[in-house]
Parts: structure tokens; sequence; C-alpha cells
């Protein structure tokens, strides 16, 4: 018997900080999270510009605009 995986792309849909973490919440309900000590301009940012997120795409990535960074959500998953 053949089973067949279906690729789900991670999309994003939230967007969170604790203070030493960036955790995100996916579409299929998974949350990821990383240390901020990874993103060196998130650790230096202050909150109000970490909470300035935008979504790339369909949520396929993260984009801080005032501190010019961008995080792919398949990076955090490692694949």
């Amino acid at each position: 018997m053949n089973t067949l995986a279906a690729m789900i792309e991670p999309l994003a849909v939230d967007v969170t900080f604790t203070a030493a973490g960036l955790h995100v919440v996916l579409a299929d309900g998974r949350e990821v999270s990383a240390p901020l000590q990874w993103f060196p301009r998130l650790l230096q940012a202050t909150a109000e510009q970490r909470a300035h997120w935008e979504l790339i795409g369909d949520g396929i990535g993260i984009h801080w605009p005032e501190l010019d960074e961008d995080i792919e959500v398949e990076s955090l998953l490692g694949t």
C-alpha cells in the first residue's frame, strides 16, 4: 500500500513576542517559536517596532518594514 502525504505549505497568521522569543502561529494551528538571539535586528528592536509586522504573500513570510527584516516561515521549521 502506498501512502501519499499531502504537502501543506506552512503559512503564518499571527506573530507575538516574549522577552526572549519570537512566536509564530500557523494557519494549521501549530505554533513555532525561536529565540530572539537568532534575529539580531528583532532582538535590538523596541516592542513597538516588533509589533509593526506584515505578512509576505499569504503568510509564507513575515516582514518588519521599520527594521528591514524578513523571515521565511519554512526557515523556522527547519525544512
